[in-house]
């Protein structure tokens, strides 16, 4: 297992991971359908897509927390 100390690091990205995981394979779907060279298209979409979520989550993570917990906080 990996140390504790890494968390910070470790939950974007696997957030980033799921997140992009799911959103580009249901807009490739709805865009172009499961059809030949689905997988190619959708692996296409993901490689552009994961690099710019991870770092929309590390640069705005801390920051919607933050907001998250202003908002939620009565």
């Amino acid at each position: 297992m990996i140390p504790k100390k890494y968390l910070k690091i470790v939950t974007p990205l696997l957030m980033s991971i799921l997140m992009v995981t799911i959103m580009t394979a249901t807009i490739t779907i709805i865009n172009t359908g499961i059809t030949e060279g689905f997988l190619e298209r959708w692996g296409k979409a993901y490689l552009i897509s994961w690099p710019i979520a991870l770092c929309i989550i590390f640069i705005f993570g801390k920051r919607i927390q933050t907001l998250s917990q202003k908002i939620c906080s009565k």
